[in-house]
C-alpha cells in the first residue's frame, strides 16, 4: 500500500488572482452602469421640487418636498383643480407650484371673496382664506389661469397673468419629506363638474 504524505495546505499569500479582479471590475461597472440607467430613467419621469414660501397653505408648507410626474399629462389632460409644477413664464429659470383653475376657454372671476367660473360660484375648501381682490380673466387658448391656494399670499395668475401650457413641467403627486407629513396630493373633482363655456 502506497502512503501518501499530507502536507497542511497553506493560504495563497498572493492579495488575488488577475481573473477575480477582471470579474470583480465587469460586474463592478455593470451595476454602476445599470444604476445610471435607472437614474435617468426617473429623472425622464419624474422631479423633485421643494416648495419655497407659503403661497400654498393650507396644502402644502414651507419645506415640504414634493414629488412631480412628466409624464400625467401624457396620458390625460390637464384639469381644473390639478396641482402643477411649471415655470414661471416671466422668470423660466424660476419654478412655481400652484392650483389650476381654468382651462383654455373658461372665464374666471372673483368678486366679493367669491371664485366665479363659468358662471358658477365655487366651493373652496381647501385655501386658507377667501380672495381680497377682484378681477374678471378669459383664458385663451393653451394657457391656464392659476392661484395659489394662500389667496392673499401667492403670486399668481392673478398678478402675472395666465400660464402658457408649455412651461407645465408636471403634476403633483405626494409630499415625500418630511418623513412625518409624507401623503398623496388631492386633486378635487369639484372643479371638474364646471361646465364649459
Amino acid at each position: 500500500m502506497q502512503e501518501f504524505s499530507q502536507e497542511p495546505l497553506e493560504p495563497s499569500t498572493e492579495p488575488s488572482q488577475p481573473g477575480f479582479w477582471r470579474s470583480f471590475l465587469r460586474e463592478f461597472l455593470e451595476t454602476l452602469l445599470l444604476a445610471m440607467v435607472l437614474f435617468l430613467v426617473v429623472e425622464a419621469l419624474s422631479a423633485r421640487v421643494r416648495v419655497e414660501g407659503f403661497s400654498m397653505l393650507p396644502t402644502l408648507q414651507n419645506g415640504e418636498l414634493v414629488l412631480v410626474s412628466k409624464i400625467s399629462y401624457r396620458f390625460s389632460p390637464i384639469q381644473r383643480g390639478d396641482i402643477i409644477v411649471f415655470r414661471h413664464p416671466l422668470y423660466p429659470n424660476q419654478e412655481l407650484i400652484k392650483r389650476v383653475i381654468g382651462l383654455p376657454g373658461d372665464t374666471i372671476q372673483i368678486q366679493n371673496e367669491r371664485l366665479i367660473l363659468n358662471g358658477m360660484a365655487i366651493q373652496e375648501p381647501y385655501i386658507t382664506a377667501p380672495p381680497r381682490y377682484n378681477g374678471e380673466w378669459q383664458v385663451p387658448p393653451e394657457h391656464l389661469f392659476v392661484l395659489g391656494d394662500n389667496r392673499n399670499d401667492s403670486s399668481d395668475s392673478h398678478s402675472w397673468g395666465l400660464l402658457p401650457i408649455d412651461h407645465v413641467i408636471g403634476k403633483a403627486i405626494l409630499v415625500y419629506w418630511p418623513l412625518s407629513r409624507i401623503r398623496l396630493l388631492e386633486h378635487p373633482a369639484l372643479l371638474d363638474s364646471v361646465p364649459s363655456p
